[in-house]
């Protein structure tokens, strides 16, 4: 049949059902996802700035028309990557000889953050629903600077942040971010095809770095909330 290969396959569909394919567009996806917690991040920062620039801005973000737009792109997005991560996982584990075959160890061995990937993944996952359900679906409280009322979210994030077990919780969780962001970062660069063993270094030590700084960066505000904010 027309549009067919030898295998029987699909043509159109044989780079997404490729390994090869399958990895570069989890590195694509992962792209467009590290930029966003970076940007997400950058906007929390405002809760050292105070409650009203806080806001004033999430009101900005919220009460925009092209909002849903942007949610829905950033849902099929994350949606793409986590299938496709776990279509790899699920591939690569089937492909294993043994079951209980020692993990290579050195250099050239699979590291623990590269072998947790998938569990990692599910934990940030876990961690999103819980955060959608805390915020953007939390409790509604209301604040009037002039215009009209607005959402006081400042309010729900202080609220939120002062229970000590949700701010651990939210603090493992990030670390557990930061671990998925040092190793996906650099991967993405790799899998997109910007790869030379000359700049190894250099990538890794960038992604490394964007995983601390987008982190410690989240890591901030529920820190700040607890120990420091008063009123």
């Amino acid at each position: 049949m027309q549009g067919l290969g030898s295998s029987g396959k699909c043509g159109s569909c044989g780079w997404i059902g490729s390994s090869i394919g399958r990895k570069q567009l989890i590195g694509i996806t992962g792209v467009g996802l590290s930029l966003f917690v970076l940007i997400h991040m950058l906007e929390n920062m405002l809760i050292l700035v105070g409650a009203r620039p806080y806001n004033e801005y999430t009101h900005f973000l919220t009460s925009n028309p092209l909002i849903y737009l942007a949610e829905g792109g950033l849902l099929a997005i994350f949606l793409l990557h986590v299938i496709f991560a776990l279509a790899i996982s699920w591939t690569n584990c089937k492909a294993r000889d043994s079951r209980y075959a020692v993990a290579s160890n050195g250099p050239k061995g699979t590291s623990m953050v590269q072998r947790s990937l998938w569990a990692q993944g599910l934990l940030i996952l876990v961690f999103l629903i819980l955060h959608l359900i805390s915020f953007k679906y939390g409790a509604e409280y209301s604040v009037d600077y002039g215009p009209g009322p607005i959402r006081d979210m400042h309010k729900l994030v202080v609220e939120v942040f002062h229970q000590p077990a949700y701010v651990v919780w939210y603090v493992v969780a990030l670390i557990v971010l930061g671990f998925h962001l040092s190793h996906g970062v650099g991967s993405s660069f790799q899998t997109v095809g910007l790869h030379h063993p000359r700049y190894q270094k250099c990538i890794r030590a960038l992604s490394v770095s964007y995983a601390l700084i987008v982190a410690l960066g989240f890591i901030t505000e529920p820190l700040y909330v607890y120990f420091i904010h008063r009123g």
